[in-house]
């Protein structure tokens, strides 16, 4: 079995898997992004050089509080709920750091500036991704916003790789990623932008304007997460993040661009949701 074989059939069973999953609901979803987030987690810890266990303490914790707060599993008032969900993320945070620092013994800004890192390049937006599916639908599991963002999400990926293998000339940025060009992104951009028209027909728990902003989103934030994560495989001296998805690679080389778009998603759906 050849490399593009093998690309279509395991990204098509990734595909299904992330439909599957949303649609089934809350307990399928949750449990299918918290393996993907402990798999890319451990990629990029070794990616990165980290050997601690705190990165795993730190997404277990901030992905059950997710969890809990999207299905009111403290029993008082939900304002309350969200600040002892953020005081317990602090202190463990603090916790984290503070024992890391103590157990290696020496001054340790690298070591801590890499757990650090691994927060908010995996561990914050997993958390995150979890909460869109509830963000002000009254906790209610939204199948329709998980699934459209996915939609803009591959249909960028797709129209960018597939525009700029055959139209590409002009370097996006070819010191960190030399495959990437600027025919791509705006190719990826248009489509998307159309994916977001189209999906904003058939999926109204939101807004058509705001499916034009994600896709906007989705278009700029998905190639700059696709870029950083070249940068630190680049650094590496890497190709893949793994070998995790046979034709794909790793599961990081799979998400880059979901992972880096998803805090900027949350953001403007928080605040205009």
């Amino acid at each position: 079995m050849n490399n593009f074989t093998k690309r279509i059939i395991f990204g098509f069973l990734y595909l299904v898997l992330i439909v599957l999953s949303t649609l089934l609901g809350p307990v399928y979803f949750y449990s299918l992004f918290f393996i993907i987030l402990i798999f890319s987690l451990y990629e990029f810890i070794k990616i990165i050089g980290l050997k601690s266990v705190y990165p795993y303490i730190l997404a277990i914790t901030s992905f059950s509080l997710a969890v809990i707060s999207n299905n009111n599993l403290i029993l008082i008032e939900d304002e309350m709920s969200k600040k002892i969900a953020i005081v317990l993320f602090i202190v463990i945070l603090y916790f984290t750091l503070i024992t890391a620092l103590i157990s290696s013994r020496r001054i340790a800004i690298q070591y801590l500036g890499r757990i650090f890192l691994s927060l908010i390049y995996v561990i914050i937006p997993f958390s995150l991704l979890v909460k869109i599916p509830y963000l002000n639908f009254e906790h209610t599991f939204n199948t329709s916003i998980i699934l459209g963002i996915f939609i803009l999400i591959w249909s960028n990926d797709v129209f960018a790789f597939l525009i700029g293998k055959n139209f590409g000339k002009h370097k996006l940025i070819e010191r960190i990623s030399p495959n990437k060009t600027i025919e791509g992104f705006l190719g990826g951009f248009l489509f998307t932008f159309i994916a977001g028209f189209i999906v904003s027909k058939f999926y109204l728990s939101i807004q058509p304007v705001q499916w034009f902003t994600i896709a906007i989103l989705v278009s700029v934030f998905g190639v700059l997460g696709d870029l950083i994560e070249s940068m630190f495989k680049r650094q590496a001296h890497l190709k893949d993040s793994s070998n995790f998805i046979p034709g794909h690679g790793g599961f990081l080389d799979r998400l880059d661009s979901i992972i880096f778009a998803v805090p900027f998603i949350y953001i403007y759906l928080f605040l205009t949701t």
